[in-house]
């Protein structure tokens, strides 16, 4: 199990990062104008047309969060003292509720997009690389915990 935890620990973050920056999606409205957002680049947007409250919303739920529940299964899974009453102990259970609240809220988007009937949405590498990163923080902390429980 430790050979799985350790590439999962490790592509993770990569994939994420690539999820981040690569487009997500591409959507062709009208056959004439197409446009292939990355997330980091929608968040900007936000923020560039004065949507700064929904682009702090989504960046922290589709980045931040992402970023800070990986550290914490990779500080639970590297053995730093992860005691009942520790503040990374209380803060796992609170991210894994949010673990796939990304995932949804780019899922939405899509949908929004389709049953609109003004776009073709494609999948681009992004949300795959996105989704992958997911996954893999989901399968790390769940081969965590059963190594924890197994030694402690």
């Amino acid at each position: 199990m430790r050979p799985v935890l350790i590439a999962c620990l490790v592509l993770a973050p990569f994939c994420l990062a690539l999820g981040v920056t690569l487009p997500l999606m591409r959507f062709e409205t009208l056959y004439l104008f197409d446009s292939e957002p990355s997330l980091f680049g929608i968040v900007t947007s936000l923020a560039a047309d004065g949507d700064i409250a929904l682009a702090g919303i989504v960046g922290l739920v589709s980045i931040a969060f992402p970023m800070i529940k990986l550290l914490v299964i990779a500080a639970e899974a590297t053995g730093l003292p992860l005691q009942p009453e520790g503040k990374i102990a209380r803060a796992l259970p609170h991210l894994a509720r949010w673990s796939l609240m990304d995932v949804l809220i780019v899922s939405l988007v899509i949908v929004a997009a389709k049953t609109g009937g003004f776009a073709t949405a494609l999948s681009q590498p992004g949300l795959w690389f996105y989704l992958a990163s997911a996954l893999m923080a989901i399968v790390a902390h769940i081969i965590s915990g059963r190594l924890r429980q197994e030694h402690g």
